[in-house]
């Protein structure tokens, strides 16, 4: 089976990986450009999947817009059996989901029709799910709305970290991918249309929502940060300057919302229902730190307020 594979991000590279090592034939790999990064901008950073790619001897598409007529003549071109789409970071059009002979199927981390869009890890934390796990659908037009050919649940571990989450779904994803491909190739696949009425969506992230209201629960900040860990970072306002907040949990206690209880191997914030208990922090243009760190560099103390 000739396969052309689409994806960006780290979450991609096992399912990638795993296409190879079964024996599939990727004729290429689609991603992002490289983009500049760096204090000027002035180096340019390559995604994962084009690192992996390049590794394993496959042919890397970077188009700056997926649905250029002169891509699309290039897929036409490499003539793939299927299109496997793993956290590309485009919406695909049905004029490419369409070009292989077996269409386009996605690995989506998430349990559908829950939690369909761009942050279903982190959208799962926040919640307090205690159950995901992976997708593999068909692709039409719609955002994660095409027929499902395979699930694979796990539970959410209480003190779970949307990374630690992430790097479990993906090596899920993979083996899911390779046990849906085998079916499609062997011709016992039987998609699943999903039920529209028990939809739920995981939308982008916004700056805002990362920043913590120190008005609300302590169980619900501490799910905020291990959400947020090790990125983009649930952050909150010290001293006049952001600050990130790792190794959240909740525990007893009480103050005035946002107030530093105890600096020292850890920080301790009042919440309005509770105290937030962190163990990491990474202030501006710093690299994360433990606490302790932060104390003894007179960053923060017992008595500041957060906000």
């Amino acid at each position: 089976m000739r396969v052309l594979f689409f994806g960006t991000p780290d979450f991609a590279v096992p399912s990638l990986t795993a296409l190879v090592g079964e024996g599939f034939e990727v004729v290429a790999a689609v991603t992002r450009p490289d983009r500049p990064v760096g204090r000027h901008r002035s180096r340019l950073e390559a995604p994962p999947v084009k690192h992996a790619a390049l590794a394993e001897e496959i042919a890397v598409l970077q188009p700056e817009r997926p649905t250029d007529a002169a891509f699309l003549d290039t897929v036409r071109g490499l003539v793939p059996d299927i299109s496997v789409v793993v956290a590309y970071g485009h919406i695909l059009k049905p004029a490419l989901l369409d070009l292989p002979r077996l269409g386009s199927i996605n690995v989506h981390a998430s349990l559908l029709p829950a939690l369909r869009g761009a942050a279903p890890i982190e959208r799962a934390i926040l919640a307090g799910m205690t159950e995901t796990g992976v997708t593999i659908m068909q692709m039409d037009a719609g955002m994660d709305t095409g027929p499902i050919l395979h699930l694979v649940a796990t539970p959410v571990e209480p003190d779970e970290t949307g990374g630690e989450l992430r790097a479990r779904l993906a090596e899920m994803g993979a083996l899911a991918l390779i046990e849906a491909l085998t079916l499609l190739d062997a011709g016992g696949a039987s998609p699943q249309p999903q039920d529209e009425k028990a939809a739920t969506y995981a939308p982008k992230l916004t700056r805002e929502e990362e920043r913590l209201d120190w008005r609300e629960t302590a169980e619900a900040l501490a799910r905020k940060v291990r959400a947020f860990d090790p990125a983009p970072g649930a952050w909150a306002e010290c001293r006049g300057k952001p600050l990130k907040l790792y190794g959240g949990r909740a525990m007893a206690g009480r103050g005035a919302p946002g107030s530093v209880l105890e600096a020292g191997d850890c920080l301790r914030v009042a919440c309005g229902t509770g105290v937030l208990e962190v163990a990491d922090v990474q202030p501006a243009g710093k690299a994360r730190m433990t606490v302790r760190s932060l104390v003894n560099g007179r960053g923060i103390a017992a008595g500041d307020v957060l906000a």
